[in-house]
């Protein structure tokens, strides 16, 4: 299944913890936004966070959840998606 959104098969294993990854072009599909547009949020502050590895950019798929949640809208007007505080994912910036 994850393969079919685009997960790279890139795993940091500690013990058994591994973590799943999507690169810039997978994560572009899934938006369905230019790839050049994730690239502007990096360098701008704004987007998920993201691991720079050498030259090479992924993104961490619990950060891209985390982002995707934070950004739930019930309606276009309201505020977002009313969530308890045990439930909201934490987002921090460095």
């Amino acid at each position: 299944m994850l393969e079919s959104i685009g997960v790279v098969p890139i795993a940091m294993r500690s013990k058994d913890l591994e973590m799943q990854h999507l690169d810039q072009l997978a994560l572009a599909e899934r938006w369905a936004i230019s790839h050049r547009t994730l690239e502007q949020w990096r360098w701008q502050g704004k987007g998920p966070r993201f691991l720079k590895i050498g030259g090479r950019v992924l993104y961490r798929l619990a950060d891209i959840e985390d982002f995707e949640a934070v950004r739930l809208h019930a309606n276009t007007n309201g505020p977002p998606w009313p969530l308890r505080p045990s439930q909201r994912p934490r987002v921090t910036r460095n």
